[in-house]
């Protein structure tokens, strides 16, 4: 038997996030996901008159392939992807409970070839289709997230079919805050970081890129960047875990980097030049995810959190660098995790993960 929430879930993100119309072409990219959600995708997309197109994943022969990959290989792919990409209006990623350390034995430069090589691909799809990504839930997702499969399908269903509508008019006080704003002061601890977001404008999300969603972002003038970093959430990027990022920051190059990994760290951030410039500085505030699970599309909207992100920039509210890479790495403010402040032109905004302003209130969990 069919669970019912992947109808629910389906008809938000055909609905709410690509907003699709009668006609219009769909990917569907599914990645290691059960096919009843497959499914309900497509027939949520049928049920619009849109046109459903499915390409299927697999990690471990994404991982083999990897492991020999060649630039002959990759022009190839890379032509036939955009080709499809350029025919679709919308993009829908789902992602499942692959291991996600996978790709942590494929060589940095295949990866990097690989990244780079595909990038026109990646491009096309961000500016030239309306998208959305997700992961989908599974038992290792579940185990990952330490809950058991039961309890982590009710917070995943409840999450990523949260209703934004009552959240808008803070997050867009938000957004008009942010662009008014020169300088940025983040504190916390082993956390000082300034720098200026003026003239780069905000982007609100609120559900209709990424699922879950609940962040306001913004990006630093590329070279204004100033100070150092803690970054207390773990993540796993390019197959490989990190804990305790600490970054040091001087006009805007990240100059200094450690981890638990510190020589993978400083390999991915030697990925090209921009790779050690940042492309997104963002406030997250989703009420319904308060601690991490290890995955960056999670994390990166707990409640009380900032992320600041080494590698591309977006083409709106970005500041024009470009890299291969795009790392969201996540510190959460609130008093359980230390605590820390946001400050927007000497005007403390955020304090231990609270808005102060009452135009932004809502944002906070419980709030909306």
């Amino acid at each position: 038997m069919s669970d019912p929430r992947y109808d629910q879930l389906a008809k938000h993100l055909v609905e709410h996030s690509i907003r699709l119309k009668a006609g219009e072409r769909v990917l569907i990219d599914a990645f290691d996901v059960s096919d009843e959600a497959v499914i309900a995708l497509i027939r949520a997309v049928r049920s619009k008159e849109g046109v459903p197109f499915v390409q299927l994943h697999r990690a471990k022969i994404a991982r083999e392939l990897a492991l020999g990959v060649s630039q002959s290989q990759l022009d190839v792919c890379r032509a036939v992807a955009l080709v499809r990409m350029k025919k679709m209006q919308a993009y829908v990623a789902l992602r499942g409970g692959h291991n996600m350390t996978e790709l942590i034995d494929v060589p940095e430069a295949n990866m990097a070839l690989t990244a780079g090589m595909m990038r026109p691909v990646l491009d096309c799809r961000i500016n030239k289709t309306k998208w959305v990504v997700l992961r989908c839930p599974t038992s290792s997702f579940a185990q990952q997230a330490q809950m058991s499969t039961e309890a982590f399908e009710d917070f995943y269903f409840r999450v990523c079919t949260l209703d934004y509508s009552s959240m808008l008019p803070a997050m867009g006080a938000l957004k008009g805050l942010m662009e008014k704003t020169d300088k940025v002061n983040l504190v916390g601890p082993e956390t000082d970081l300034r720098f200026s977001i003026k003239g780069i404008g905000a982007v609100i999300c609120g559900g209709e890129r990424n699922i879950p969603d609940g962040e306001v972002f913004s990006c630093p003038i590329k070279r204004s960047v100033e100070g150092y970093v803690h970054f207390n959430v773990p993540t796993i990027y390019q197959g490989a875990p990190f804990d305790n990022i600490h970054l040091e920051f001087r006009a805007g190059k990240i100059v200094r980097a450690a981890s638990n990994n510190t020589r993978k760290l400083n390999e991915i951030l030697d990925s090209d030049t921009g790779a050690r410039y940042i492309g997104e500085f963002s406030l997250g505030f989703n009420p319904y995810i308060l601690h991490p699970i290890r995955d960056i599309l999670f994390d990166e909207k707990i409640a009380g959190s900032f992320h600041f992100t080494p590698g591309q920039a977006y083409s709106v509210g970005g500041n024009g660098n470009k890299s291969r890479i795009h790392w969201d790495m996540i510190s959460i403010q609130r008093t359980d995790y230390g605590g820390g402040e946001v400050w927007f032109d000497d005007k403390l905004v955020r304090k231990d993960g609270l808005f102060v302003l009452p135009a932004l209130q809502k944002l906070n969990a419980g709030q909306s």
